[in-house]
């Protein structure tokens, strides 16, 4: 199973972690990974590249795991906090579909 977990303080969202296999299918054949991968991807490259948040990004291959922090405040925070906020309801509605193999929480 996939977990998700998006950080908050307050109501800003202060980043994520992503982590594990879905285990829908093999690898190189799972929608489910493929799907969290291409989301949390976009994201980060949305949030780092193009809003230029410089947010900390984190990737631990050997625990299949990304977690990204923001830093204490950012120019363009509006956009970024939509972009996290469009992110969590994507892999929300995905564990609705696939509930035996995502997870998504909010601490």
């Amino acid at each position: 199973m996939t977990q998700c977990t998006f950080f908050r303080e307050g109501e800003r969202i202060t980043g994520f972690s992503v982590s594990g296999h879905s285990g829908y299918a093999e690898a190189g054949t799972d929608i489910v990974c493929a799907a969290i991968s291409a989301a949390v991807g976009l994201a980060e490259v949305t949030i780092n590249d193009v809003c230029g948040a410089k947010a900390k990004v984190r990737v631990k291959e050997q625990d299949a795991r990304i977690t990204l922090t923001l830093p204490a405040s950012c120019e363009e925070e509006d956009t970024i906090q939509d972009v996290l906020a469009g992110l969590m309801v994507y892999l929300v509605d995905l564990r609705d579909q696939y509930p035996d193999y995502i997870e998504v929480l909010e601490v």
